[in-house]
């Protein structure tokens, strides 16, 4: 049976020490949820755009640390902290997943400082070296 693995990510910048950035379960990563904070400087994105855009480079490096990619993406949770900018964020998220788009879930909240404008936690899987996802254990029975 699969244990929970944290996921180490060597040099990510403005990280919580109070949770980890990703776990790891069997062929599953979960990330934590991730703010527009540059991957590297740490500094946080003037608008939405640019938060957004840190906030999916944050996750490209937590899962290629995992063994993964953004490819992989199953699903996404994002919070946004104002309505209006849902089009300028799709926008940016439609480039990061051009093709073949997570089950995505959208809502405002009021996140916990005033300058963070976009959250997003993931949920991927890890394919197997041929990069399929592994099929579900023999003894289990498919959904039709």
């Amino acid at each position: 049976m699969p244990k929970k693995e944290i996921v180490r990510v060597e040099k990510m910048a403005a990280t919580n020490p109070n949770l980890s950035l990703a776990t790891r379960f069997g062929n599953l990563v979960f990330v934590a949820g991730q703010t527009g904070r540059h991957p590297v400087t740490g500094e946080l994105g003037k608008d939405i755009r640019e938060q957004t855009c840190n906030v999916l480079e944050r996750i490209k490096v937590i899962l290629a640390a995992a063994g993964t990619s953004l490819d992989n993406v199953l699903t996404v949770t994002t919070h946004l902290t104002k309505r209006e900018d849902l089009a300028p964020y799709n926008e940016e998220y439609g480039r990061y997943f051009p093709a073949s788009k997570p089950a995505r879930t959208t809502v405002e909240v009021m996140l916990n400082s005033p300058d963070l404008l976009v959250e997003i936690t993931v949920t991927a899987c890890i394919p197997d070296r041929d990069g399929e996802a592994p099929a579900c254990a023999p003894n289990r029975r498919r959904v039709a």
